[in-house]
Formats: C-alpha cells, structure tokens, sequence
C-alpha cells in the first residue's frame, strides 16, 4: 500500500469517527451480546442490547479495532437505538455490497457509511469494518428467535 493510499483510506473524518465513538457505556443486565472477530487482523466488536417491540431499544458497544472498524461502529453505534432487525440486516448487506461490489452507500440512517467508500479497493480491511453491524445482527437475530420460541 502507498503513502498516497493511506492517506486516501485513512481520512480526517475517518479518524474522527474512530475517536468519537458512541454508545460505550456498559449496559447492566442486557437482554443480549454478541461478539465478533475478524480473522485476518483480530480486530473484534462486542455488542449489547435491549430489545422493545422487535426494536433496539439499548445499545452498548465495546470495540477492539482497526481505525477503519472504529469509524464504521462509531457511524452505526449512533444509529442503532429505534432500529429492527431487518433494518440492520439491511443496512449491513448494503455496506458489504457497497464495500465488496461497489454499490451504493447504505440508505438513511445508515448513510454515514459514505465515509468508508474509499476503503473498498482494501478488502482486507472489510470484515473488520462489518463487526459492529455483524455482531448487532446476531444479537438481534438471538433476541428473535427467543421470541419466536416462546411464542
């Protein structure tokens, strides 16, 4: 990778994102956590959460990445309270697609994701910037079929 090319991929605004991250404060007693790694680098994002009427209604997260996996939680993280399962699982199948195929940027209130678009010719980098919405599916996905099994 050249000079050129780091200073593309890491912005500004990238690293302002990585350094303001929100929603960092444990949850006592959440409903449900999920943990996700990736395997090329060990960056890793654990989140939390409650969930209301099949929405997120508590959202804490712990990140352990790259700045690049720090920016993408930092954008979801600010998000995520209001949101559904399909929402995030959208949104997630969006920036993958945006990432990897080179769509478009995840639709509101996910479009803080346009940040990243540079990354996407550094595909090592793409599991570590999917964590925050990986783990949030899982554990959205938990809470769901908890509620389908007691229904």
């Amino acid at each position: 990778m050249s000079e050129a090319d780091l200073i593309k991929l890491y912005s500004g605004r990238i690293l302002e994102l990585a350094a303001d991250m929100p929603a960092t404060d444990p949850l006592t007693d959440p409903q449900v956590t999920a943990r996700k790694q990736s395997p090329l680098c060990g960056s890793t994002v654990t989140v939390s959460l409650d969930v209301v009427d099949g929405r997120i209604s508590r959202y804490a997260q712990d990140v352990k990445a790259c700045a690049l996996g720090q920016a993408a939680a930092s954008v979801s993280g600010r998000v995520m309270v209001g949101r559904s399962l399909a929402e995030v699982s959208t949104a997630r199948d969006q920036l993958r697609a945006m990432l990897k195929d080179g769509g478009d940027v995840p639709q509101a209130p996910f479009d803080g994701f346009e940040v990243l678009t540079p990354a996407r010719d550094f595909r090592n980098r793409h599991a570590s910037i999917l964590l925050a919405l990986d783990a949030t599916v899982e554990a959205l996905s938990t809470v769901d079929a908890q509620v389908e099994h007691t229904s």
